[in-house]
């Protein structure tokens, strides 16, 4: 699964990214049980140490929480679950604005181009998501 990871950036934060996008989908619920570093790191073949990384960074952050010696767990805060969810999307939105800058498209033109996209989604997904 290491395959998953870019060049680009540390792998720790790409596992954070990861982590918050399952949370922010609703995969991982508010209070779940994480699995352990060392399990972690052998599905996601890499350095235990990486995984450590990400898992402070993510307490750090308040998106997880562990109680003594018991296991980590995803928060239950849902103003932290819904920051999480507003970076994402602004991290997305701000890639979009980078990517079609240049070519000097209008406010107008991306708005009616990601209506319709975001509905051509919806209907090949057999789901409305208005």
């Amino acid at each position: 699964m290491s395959e998953m990871f870019n060049q680009r950036e540390p792998v720790y934060l790409q596992v954070v990214r990861h982590f918050k996008e399952k949370v922010a989908s609703g995969e991982l619920q508010p209070g779940e049980e994480m699995p352990s570093r060392r399990e972690l790191a052998n599905t996601l073949g890499i350095n235990p140490n990486t995984v450590q990384r990400a898992f402070k960074r993510m307490e750090e952050e308040n998106l997880l929480y562990t109680e003594g010696n018991m296991p980590s767990r995803v928060t239950e805060d849902q103003s932290i679950l819904g920051q999480v969810r507003s970076e994402l999307m602004l991290d997305a939105v701000e890639n979009f604005i980078a990517a079609v800058k240049p070519i000097g498209v209008t406010l107008k033109e991306i708005q009616d181009k990601v209506e319709e996209q975001y509905l051509l989604e919806a209907n090949q997904n057999g789901g409305d998501n208005e």
